[in-house]
């Protein structure tokens, strides 16, 4: 199947062509058809399945039938409405749909928090036709009267899933009472959960439902790697898999924001460039740490699974889990970003004792078997237990000992070498120096 025979106008086809992209994914050939013909759609699909361009596509189609304005100048009110749970994914969908729109004349913009107000104001003063937003920062201007939504012709609620994850249902419904209940919605999420039902239920017309890759299913070119290894050490065994490991872009997860900037710290200063993203961090910070880790300027982009949510990072070939998530369907979320477009990937996950509740949890979750084996030097001291009654870590990382005294790792000094897989940790430290002189690039992906 090719874009040709989706029933979209010569600019879009264009566009697509120019980004060389012939041939749909199947979320992409399922949704559009749907939207096309005007119905509300209920969409399971994973990140990294092309569903942006899935609704964006359709939406522009929609709202410029042949490619034509419907009326000269710019509108009065916007006309279509796209609503994200992060401010990366707001700046993302909006990228996409610059650029699925370059023959066109669209005016689009985003509101997402973090920055100003000002540069958002203008732009809704000016007149646009598609806003991409966060619900909190899009209700701040709603409050101030920035905004009307009364022409809202579409919606489109981008990883539903999430915002219901986040606490948004409540802005969710307070932004939808504001448009015309006769308007076209489109849903998008992970999963086809009991929320996220009623969520249609209550919000959409008669929805038509896709459904592709379900949530518990992951790319089949993802390799799923797990090393035992004692919660102290893990830091030291992640070194070493960068050190020793050719490939360059590397996603690391932690489970805490505090985490993840020790995690960070830790790797620069054993001269691995690495850049951290969480929710503590200024929207220019994340800007520019994702900024960086695309141009090959970081090798590692040590994260948290709200800020990483809908990052669009091409050409990934290993996500490393620091920490396991702490329910098990973010795992899935996590590894999303590797294996994308047909490319193998690898995930690797770093497992404590404390963490095996977990591990079985995930295991579950993929009714897979997951290569379980420790890293010569890295053995741990307990194993893993993988029955019923294995353990979990509290919410908020990794459990201090008896005592109250931070772990060993922590009282040793950074310079303290020990053994890290036939290795020391020195060495490990020179590998990685001169893995950080000897440059990245990146590849597009043809994903859509």
């Amino acid at each position: 199947m090719h874009f040709e025979s989706l029933g979209l106008s010569p600019a879009l086809l264009r566009a697509l062509a120019d980004q060389g992209y012939n041939e749909p994914t199947p979320i992409q050939a399922a949704a559009i058809p749907v939207v096309l013909e005007g119905h509300d759609l209920l969409a399971s699909a994973q990140t990294g399945t092309g569903k942006t361009a899935g609704f964006s596509l359709p939406m522009l189609e929609r709202l410029f039938p042949n490619g034509k304005r419907p009326t000269s100048g710019r509108p009065r009110k916007p006309r279509a409405l796209v609503l994200t749970p992060t401010r990366e994914l707001a700046a993302q969908v909006h990228d996409s749909v610059r650029d699925y729109s370059k023959f066109l004349t669209v005016y689009s913009t985003t509101i997402f928090g973090g920055v100003g107000m000002g540069n958002q104001i203008q732009n809704l003063r000016r007149g646009v036709d598609i806003v991409i937003a966060t619900p909190g920062r899009l209700i701040d201007h709603m409050q101030q009267r920035h905004i009307d939504l009364s022409g809202i012709e579409i919606l489109v609620l981008d990883e539903a899933d999430r915002m219901l994850d986040m606490g948004f249902l409540p802005a969710l419904k307070r932004v939808i009472s504001a448009m015309p209940q006769q308007r076209q919605t489109l849903l998008f999420s992970a999963t086809f959960a009991p929320a996220i039902k009623a969520l249609a239920s209550q919000f959409m017309h008669n929805p038509k439902e896709v459904e592709v890759a379900r949530a518990n299913t992951v790319v089949a070119t993802v390799s799923h790697r797990v090393h035992p290894v004692d919660a102290e050490r893990k830091r030291d065994l992640l070194l070493h898999i960068l050190a020793e490991d050719s490939r360059r872009q590397t996603l690391v997860f932690a489970r805490t924001k505090h985490g993840s900037d020790k995690l960070c710290k830790f790797l620069n200063q054993s001269g691995m460039r690495s850049a951290a993203i969480h929710g503590n961090k200024s929207q220019n910070q994340r800007t520019r740490a994702l900024g960086d880790f695309k141009k090959g300027k970081v090798d590692v982009l040590v994260a948290t699974d709200i800020a990483a949510r809908g990052l669009d990072i091409e050409q990934l070939p290993m996500v490393i889990n620091h920490d396991l998530p702490m329910v098990a369907e973010d795992y899935v979320h996590r590894i999303g970003r590797t294996g994308r477009a047909g490319a193998s990937g690898l995930a690797v996950s770093l497992v404590s004792h404390e963490e095996s509740g977990l591990l079985r949890d995930i295991k579950k979750l993929l009714k897979d078997e997951i290569d379980i084996a420790p890293m010569e030097g890295f053995e741990p001291s307990q194993p893993l237990r993988m029955d019923a009654g294995a353990p979990k870590p509290r919410q908020g990382g990794q459990r201090q000992r008896p005592n109250g005294n931070k772990s060993s790792h922590q009282r040793r000094p950074h310079t303290q070498e020990r053994k890290s897989g036939g290795s020391t940790q020195a060495q490990a430290q020179a590998q990685a120096k001169r893995r950080r002189r000897g440059g990245s690039r990146t590849r597009r992906s043809p994903n859509a």
